[in-house]
């Protein structure tokens, strides 16, 4: 089955861009809050959760505003998971855009994860 693409947005108040971009691009950021530990090696990342590790390597970076990732053994070549980072004018608020991909049935599940994550990463930041 094709898997489905989504994006989710999260607002952080009082959340630096510059924080925010440490947590979802460096192994102590990511492990705060996304997985278990995080390992790099040039651009390829391994992703510890529960001992159970996976790959992904970065196939976009723009500093500060997104960064995007690819696992490396999924076999649609043409699924990613992306943060993207971006001011609310009006407010100053940070806010955090996340792409996913999943399949028809999967998508509330991969929903409800990443806010269970989001939560994490908030906890992690200290808000």
């Amino acid at each position: 089955m094709k898997k489905e693409k989504f994006h989710i947005e999260y607002v952080f108040d009082k959340v630096s861009k510059r924080s925010l971009w440490n947590h979802v691009t460096t192994p102590p950021g990511l492990s705060s809050w996304f997985a278990d530990d995080v390992m790099i090696d040039g651009s390829t990342y391994t992703f510890i959760w529960d001992k159970e590790e996976e790959l992904a390597e970065v196939i976009a970076l723009r500093p500060e505003i997104s960064v995007r990732y690819r696992w490396i053994d999924d076999e649609e070549e043409d699924t990613y998971f992306e943060f993207k980072l971006h001011t609310i004018e009006l407010t100053g608020s940070t806010a955090l855009e996340i792409t996913d991909f999943a399949e028809a049935d999967e998508k509330e599940d991969a929903i409800d994860l990443w806010d269970s994550q989001i939560d994490r990463l908030k906890r992690s930041l200290g808000i």
